[in-house]
């Protein structure tokens, strides 16, 4: 079994469940395999970019833990540690290809749409109040044009 690293960055996929009648998707089904111990999940959002090309990021976080998920378009998320920006972690994920995106504390990250109306379901170790006082800022392109999806 691969040894989880709870202190990076990364996707994990989750499983998708279709049948005649839709598709259901449990993508946060506990949390002991993709955090510590100590983090729970206080506040639940969505967020929708209403247009292609739309930036949100950078911001960080000391203490917080983010979970995202797609569930209709597709986006590219970026996420770097201010202090070793040459350490990038770059993921794609649409509501076809079912990742979690897991962001732990002490990394910038920020995500562009890909394509129109993309949804994304969030989840947060912290409460609104919380975030709000966790949260440094970076200019979008601070550590240069991250967003573009490169061809293979």
């Amino acid at each position: 079994m691969e040894k989880i690293t709870h202190n990076k960055p990364r996707a994990v996929e989750y499983p998708v469940f279709a049948d005649d009648r839709g598709t259901f998707a449990p993508f946060i089904n506990g949390l002991k395999e993709i955090a510590p111990k100590s983090v729970a999940v206080k506040r639940m959002y969505y967020v929708c970019n209403d247009s292609k090309g739309v930036v949100r990021g950078f911001h960080y976080h000391k203490k917080e833990w983010k979970f995202f998920v797609i569930v209709s378009g597709s986006a590219k998320f970026v996420a770097l540690n201010p202090d070793k920006p040459s350490e990038k972690f770059q993921f794609i994920s649409s509501a076809r290809k079912n990742n979690l995106i897991i962001i732990p504390p002490f990394y910038a990250n920020g995500w562009v749409s890909l394509s129109d109306n993309t949804i994304l379901v969030c989840a947060s170790s912290a409460t609104t109040q919380e975030s709000l006082k966790d949260d440094k800022r970076f200019d979008p392109y601070k550590w240069g044009d991250v967003w573009t999806v490169k061809a293979r």
